[in-house]
């Protein structure tokens, strides 16, 4: 799609015309109810919603609007990921330069000088500010029993860094604590957290505007894992095709996206802070109450005619899954720019993104695929990755199977399989000791392959078995998943098992809680083992020696992805709300 979206309205219009929008106009609760309307209707493939008439609010609703590939696509088109290959290209086609290669390629200098951002003495006459928020008429939502509160979910956070100047775009929930206040769940190792620092250690307090709305490519480069020094906002217009737009205002120092449909204006102390959470948030578990800054909003600003987007997270697939996907596809050429070695890279989003990638690297030497893994965990917020697999041959790395199978036949694990221990980790991953502590595995599957992988597991007798399995099954070649007595019950089942013969040909076992869930799908397989264990303390190996300061491990290599008693709950829906929406169903379509 070429149409230029330049408002969330925009986008709210183009969904109407293709038939992807429902309104619903029946009174809704905003706790806990349209959580769960969204939740129904994504999983369906549905449209996106419009709530009209959401209690205790003054604005209308919207949410699921990213929910399916398609709406993806009516949101940010193919334009900007055929640009991206363009400019990727440019090295080689561009080298040495010549007009008539400038000229080859002046369509896409034509769309680069749309690139920018457009600034504005005055706001638009259909933005009002008001100076007393009342942030609880705001349809925010609550999405699951156990939340702290109400959030919002597509926060657009603005912050410019107090002597550089330099903006950041993030993404960082927030959470209404009253009218005029909310956390700021600006995590360690993300933009709006340098500046905070900065502003902290130069004693000031620290402007910042959240705005809700725009441009869907806002929300974009919000989430976008973009170098530390590329200004979103530059990332967006790209994306847009158009130039964002700010404007001046007498509310406070930082500039407004003239474009959104609500911004608060405020500011933050980075040496106050208040508890803030629990939240079901995108690993499907909830992340619990932790000390974060409190933002002190002094004005507001709204459109005219506004409507509030929100998304609802929770156990994948949800909207950011589809996000997500797009971004990768869409920045996938420039990887091999950045990181010469690697071809071609992909974050699993069904493990919530961070918890596992797999990469195409070079193996013109021996190791350099390591060099390679280094320079992976090292790139911004792919430093985050739990677990990260390398392949040497270019394959849909989006077909996880397929992939690990490549690297069970090949690797070698006393020196292709590598843990890092004491890492900082994602904030919301609790499977480490601490909340941002934790470990990172490698494993390589590179070269000939040096075994069969079976694919039937016969089983034993009953004496033969180990004591405590209670079923197992394939869930592709080389990986078998077991099932076993929970953590509580036995924490070295795991320890144990790797020793058992009936199990000597497997390179690989994953040990779950529930055998039949785990190999359900590839989804479910994703989410539970890999959201569920932290390398350090849950890979285990028939036998480890040590050599040269380095680990060698003898297969089967066994991970633990049993819940463990310090993981934080499961999200679920609780049985009120589920029998609530069952009776209003018909209300609301």
């Amino acid at each position: 799609m070429s149409t230029v979206l330049s408002s969330l309205q925009d986008f709210l219009s183009i969904l109407r015309k293709e038939d992807e929008l429902c309104e619903i106009k029946a009174p809704v609760d905003a706790h806990l109810e349209v959580a769960e309307i969204h939740r129904r209707v994504i999983e369906e493939g549905g449209k996106a919603l419009l709530f009209t008439n959401v209690k205790g609010a003054d604005f209308p609703l919207a949410t699921n609007l990213f929910g399916t590939t398609k709406r993806v696509d009516l949101a940010f088109g193919s334009k900007p990921e055929q640009l991206v290959k363009e400019l990727a290209s440019f090295p080689h086609t561009m080298v040495p330069p010549s007009f008539s290669k400038v000229w080859a390629k002046r369509d896409t200098f034509r769309d680069l000088l749309r690139v920018g951002i457009s600034k504005k003495k005055r706001t638009a006459n259909n933005i009002t500010f008001t100076t007393e928020p009342k942030l609880t008429r705001l349809p925010l939502l609550q999405l699951w029993p156990k939340d702290g509160g109400a959030f919002i979910t597509l926060p657009l956070v603005y912050t410019e860094h107090p002597e550089t100047g330099m903006h950041n775009l993030g993404m960082y929930r927030i959470q209404r604590y009253d009218d005029t206040t909310t956390g700021l769940h600006c995590q360690i190792g993300k933009g709006g957290g340098y500046h905070l620092h900065a502003a902290q250690q130069l004693g000031k307090k620290l402007p910042v505007q959240i705005s809700v709305g725009g441009p869907p490519a806002l929300i974009l480069s919000a989430i976008a894992p973009l170098p530390e020094n590329v200004p979103e906002l530059l990332f967006a217009s790209f994306v847009m095709g158009a130039k964002v737009s700010l404007s001046k205002h007498a509310y406070g120092p930082l500039p407004l996206m003239t474009d959104a449909e609500f911004t608060l204006i405020g500011e933050v102390d980075p040496n106050e802070m208040r508890p803030e959470g629990p939240f079901g948030d995108h690993y499907g578990y909830y992340s619990l109450k932790h000390d974060y800054p409190v933002f002190h909003c002094k004005a507001l600003a709204y459109r005219k005619d506004a409507v509030f987007p929100a998304t609802v997270v929770g156990k994948p697939r949800q909207e950011d899954f589809y996000i997500g996907e797009y971004l990768q596809k869409m920045l996938a050429p420039l990887f091999p720019l950045v990181m010469p070695q690697v071809r071609d890279l992909w974050s699993y989003g069904e493990t919530g993104f961070h918890s596992l990638s797999a990469a195409v690297v070079q193996e013109r030497y021996a190791r350099e695929s390591l060099q390679s893994a280094f320079r992976i965990l090292g790139e911004g917020q792919l430093s985050l990755t739990k677990l990260l697999l390398l392949v040497d041959k270019q394959m849909d790395l989006t077909s996880f199977a397929g992939v690990f199978e490549y690297i069970l036949a090949r690797a070698d694990f006393s020196r292709d399989l590598y843990v890092f221990s004491r890492t900082s980790m994602d904030t919301l991953d609790y499977a480490g000791p601490k909340v941002n502590h934790g470990s990172k595995g490698v494993l390589i599957g590179c070269g000939d392959p040096i075994r069969d992988l079976l694919r039937e597991f016969t089983q034993p007798s009953s004496t033969d078995l180990p004591v405590g399995v209670r079923a197992a099954e394939v869930f592709c070649g080389g990986c078998l998943v077991v099932e076993g007595p929970s953590y509580e019950e036995e924490p070295g089942f795991v320890a144990r098992i790797v020793q058992s013969p009936c199990f000597a040909s497997w390179p690989f076992i994953v040990v779950v809680d529930d055998v039949s869930s785990a190999i359900l799908s590839e989804q479910s397989f994703l989410w539970q083992t890999f959201t569920r264990f932290d390398p350090a303390h849950d890979i285990h190996a028939s036998k480890t020696t040590y050599n040269r300061h380095a680990l060698a491990y003898t297969p089967p290599i066994a991970i633990d992805s049993r819940m463990k008693p310090w993981y934080p709950d499961e999200v679920a829906v609780d049985p009120a709300t589920s029998r609530l929406v069952d009776r209003r169903w018909g209300d609301y379509f």
